[in-house]
């Protein structure tokens, strides 16, 4: 395709631009990945996602790469389209809808603030277990929240190369912990060392152990343990290549989550009894970590821990703000927030803006939920708000490149059948989730309407308080596929 974008008349609010070729491609790899937070969401699912596939998590897993390597394919090919920090919120408003547009750019929002959040349960006791403390004072963890919060919002502020080698530099120690602990389970497991579960056919069929296995259960968990990948996207306009490189980013990085989460999850989903996996559920990698080496290595779980949510959190704040920078540029959110600091070539006043909502949220968070009630409620709303954020992009490419798909068998399977499966997917996932909650309406139905319904608050305010041109754009597809060279 042609390697220009199409050209859409934007606000000029903005006159200084984010910071052009400023990271690469293997940075913006792993702040895609350090979105994701890998040893927090394996710690956050591992006991629930054990339980709902019955040991069956290595084939689950696998299989959720699946549709996530399509979509991000999804964002790849959009993306040579229209390099944009706010991505999905632009490509489907200008090749669906914009008022769906729209409520795609707040989902992404939402999911992203909620997401970032979803770490702080762990956080606070990871800290503390750092240096040998196992208290569980609330204040206690809020003030570690706080803290963590004020100093990454400092470092997003300040600017993206110091925000990527921070994620690199706290990724190596994350990863090589989580690895290794993991690589020590599976060897305790093999050799049937005491205390451990032993590895049977069931840990590879997708039913697991005696065909118990929910599928609804194990995809959902598994979604939301893939769920972050696509902020690669978020950061094109400073990415070297910002066109090819970000969408490269975003297929690396959920082939690597893919590996990390299917050899953690089971090199230590045996490493204790299921009874006692289930009993430590809220402090799984660290008890895993205290029963394979003693209270030394508990230390260093809670340091990969305590790393992989300070990164996410720094990943939420520089991420979000750039959506909502992408999204104030076309005045759908208020002018300030589409500002660019001259000094740092960063959206200071979305990343403040974004920065403070977290950390609220985060004293709201931890005065009125329980670290046991929390794990299922925060895996199922982000999941699913992430999946339907993901189906949109899938339907905005099929939308987008009609032409090419009529044209060409590859593009046909690739960008058609591809994309709608990947798409049909998670809507069958979300169906289902919400039908086995709906009868009970449980708290993660009230939180997606109310997310939903401030949505369409904030889009009538955009229409027709701040006049916003966005939603007067034409509809648009790619008029020559023909003369296409880039795929």
């Amino acid at each position: 395709m042609a390697d220009s974008p199409t050209t859409v008349a934007t606000s000029s609010l903005a006159p200084t631009r984010l910071e052009p070729d400023a990271i690469g491609v293997a940075q913006d790899t792993v702040i895609g990945m350090a979105s994701s937070a890998p040893a927090a969401s394996v710690g956050l699912t591992l006991a629930l996602i054990v339980a709902a596939t019955a040991y069956g998590s290595g084939p689950i897993i696998i299989l959720t790469a699946i549709p996530m390597l399509v979509i991000a394919n999804a964002y790849r090919r959009l993306n040579l389209w229209n390099a944009n920090c706010g991505a999905s919120f632009e490509w489907v408003g200008r090749a669906i809808n914009p008022y769906l547009g729209f409520l795609t750019g707040w989902l992404m929002i939402a999911a992203y603030i909620i997401a970032t959040v979803s770490g702080v349960e762990v956080l606070g006791p990871s800290v503390l277990a750092v240096f040998g403390s196992s208290s569980t004072s609330t204040w206690g963890n809020i003030g570690i929240g706080t803290a963590v919060g004020v100093v990454m919002l400092v470092i997003a502020v300040v600017g993206i190369k110091i925000t990527a080698r921070t994620q690199v530099g706290m990724a190596i120690i994350e990863y090589g912990i989580l690895i290794g602990i993991a690589a020590w389970g599976l060897v305790a497991v093999l050799n049937h060392h005491a205390g451990t579960f032993a590895i049977s056919s069931g840990w590879f069929k997708v039913t697991g152990i005696g065909g118990k296995g929910s599928l609804v259960g194990g995809f959902l968990a598994a979604v939301f343990m893939f769920t972050g990948w696509d902020g690669t996207v978020y950061v094109n306009e400073e990415v070297k290549h910002r066109r090819a490189n970000p969408g490269r980013a975003a297929i690396l990085a959920v082939a690597f989550l893919a590996l990390i989460y299917t050899f953690s999850t089971l090199g230590l989903q045996g490493a204790v009894s299921p009874k006692k996996l289930q009993a430590n559920a809220a402090s799984v990698l660290v008890y895993v970590a205290n029963s394979l080496g003693g209270g030394s290595w508990a230390k260093v779980m809670a340091l990969a821990l305590a790393l992989s949510v300070i990164a996410t959190t720094g990943t939420g704040i520089v991420l979000t703000a750039r959506l909502v920078y992408g999204m104030a540029s076309y005045r759908v959110l208020p002018d300030f927030l589409a500002s660019v600091s001259r000094r740092f070539s960063t959206p200071v006043w979305a990343s403040i803006l974004v920065g403070f909502l977290i950390i609220a949220l985060t004293w709201v968070y931890l005065l009125t939920t329980s670290v046991e009630s929390a794990f299922d409620y925060v895996v199922d709303v982000t999941g699913l708000l992430f999946a339907v954020f993901y189906v949109l992009t899938a339907l905005a490419t099929v939308a987008y490149y009609r032409g090419r798909i009529l044209a060409s068998l590859k593009d046909t399977i690739t960008l058609g059948l591809l994309s709608m499966g990947a798409a049909v997917f998670l809507v069958w996932m979300v169906v289902e989730a919400l039908r086995s909650a709906g009868s009970s309406f449980r708290p993660e139905m009230a939180s997606l309407i109310g997310i939903l319904v401030v949505g369409v608050l904030l889009m009538l305010l955009a229409r027709f308080r701040l006049k916003s041109p966005f939603f007067h754009v034409r509809r648009e597809h790619e008029e020559r596929p023909a003369q296409a060279t880039a795929g």
